[in-house]
């Protein structure tokens, strides 16, 4: 891939369907989530999770012609008042985060969409001190907006960064399985939490599953 590939420009349409996308991802697995999130929490994680996707979804129902930037706010705010731990909160500022960085000419390229979750992770570190290595969904957020600016970087389209994104999520995911919990409930486990997938790191990975899945669905209706 080169320098034109990741000057190639996705719409709003496409952004839902990345959404869309991770909806569905969220929703197939939010019994497993539920189960890890048993071992180590309260056992709701999949349910917490089942709220956020209603959440996208509403959001996109009702998104009619708005701006992007106002459109994913919306997300944001709606997500930051999810009961169920920090999740909802953390999310929400993802998506804040992100609708602070829409170009103002709206259109997006991989640059771009790199900027936006690049924006979104600053936005959490204002409310988490959780880095790589504490168990957290920072396990699989950071390695994924690593791994979307390196691809962007080296001229990747976004659907290609997207894909390089999910990889270094679900690594990043899986890596938590051998660590021990430093932050959230279930730091309280010390070496109990040893042994089972962070939870909140799966759906980030899932989500970013969700984003690439949905981004090649849209492309492939576009292309028929």
């Amino acid at each position: 891939m080169g320098p034109a590939e990741s000057m190639v420009i996705i719409d709003e349409k496409e952004v839902i369907a990345m959404l869309e996308g991770a909806i569905a991802r969220i929703r197939e697995q939010n019994a497993y989530l539920s189960q890890l999130d048993s071992a180590v929490g309260d056992g709701d994680h999949g349910t917490t999770m089942l709220r956020v996707t209603n959440v996208i979804e509403k959001a996109i129902a009702e998104c009619g012609a708005k701006p992007l930037a106002e459109f994913l706010s919306d997300i944001g705010w709606g997500l930051a008042g999810i009961d169920g731990g920090a999740t909802g909160p953390l999310l929400g500022s993802l998506f804040l985060g992100m609708s602070e960085k829409v170009p103002t000419n709206a259109e997006l390229n991989a640059e771009a969409l790199s900027a936006m979750f690049e924006g979104g992770v600053a936005a959490i570190k204002k409310h988490t001190k959780a880095a790589i290595g504490d168990k957290t969904m920072m396990d699989a957020l950071l390695p994924a907006v690593a791994g979307f600016r390196s691809a962007a970087d080296a001229g990747s389209s976004a659907r290609d960064c997207l894909e390089k994104a999910a990889q270094a999520a679900q690594q990043g995911a899986a890596s938590t399985t051998n660590l021990v919990a430093k932050i959230g409930r279930a730091k309280n486990l010390g070496e109990r939490s040893r042994g089972v997938q962070d939870p909140g790191a799966t759906s980030v990975a899932l989500m970013f599953e969700g984003f690439c899945e949905g981004l090649k669905k849209k492309e492939g209706e576009s292309r028929g």
